[in-house]
Order: C-alpha cells, then structure tokens, then sequence
C-alpha cells in the first residue's frame, strides 16, 4: 500500500499497519515523480478533458471513459508514465 505523506485527520492508514503481509509505503506530501497517476491525470486533461464544458455527471464519465481508453491503449505510452527504473522498492 502506498501512503501519500499529506496529513488528514480522517486516515486510517494506522489500522493496516499492524496486519503482517501489508507493507506501507510512505511517500512524501508532495511528490509527484513518485506518484504516476498524478502524470496520467495530467496526460487525461491534455488530451481529452481540458478546456470543455460537460453537459452532466453522465458527460463527464462518458469523457473520462474515452480518455481513459485511449491513455490505455498505447502499452509503450503507459510503460513509460508509470514506470520508475530509478525507484527500488526494498524491505525494511
């Protein structure tokens, strides 16, 4: 499990760190280069959801569906945004 550092009272993450076979992983408050999805969410508003006005709730997961079916489609593409060969996870 990974754990953004940002603190919120409303977390839980202290009920998991007791079970043997979860590990935690902590990130930083803000770290976007440890944390791809915030770079697929920057491709996703590039190239499908920015400057548009949605007709509704329905327009909106219609579009994000599109966006997301495309960003998935290209394997190379999400290989790379998602990928950190400089990153080692270890056991600690």
């Amino acid at each position: 499990m990974v754990r953004a550092g940002a603190p919120a009272g409303w977390h839980q993450a202290s009920l998991v760190e007791d079970i043997s076979n979860v590990s935690i992983l902590k990130l930083p408050p803000y770290s976007p280069e440890l944390n791809p999805i915030e770079q697929v969410w920057s491709w996703l508003r590039q190239h499908h959801l920015a400057i548009r006005c949605f007709s509704g709730y329905d327009d909106i997961v219609d579009a994000s569906s599109i966006a997301w079916i495309d960003f998935v489609s290209d394997v190379k593409r999400v290989t790379k945004m998602c990928s950190r060969d400089w990153l080692e996870v270890r056991k600690t």
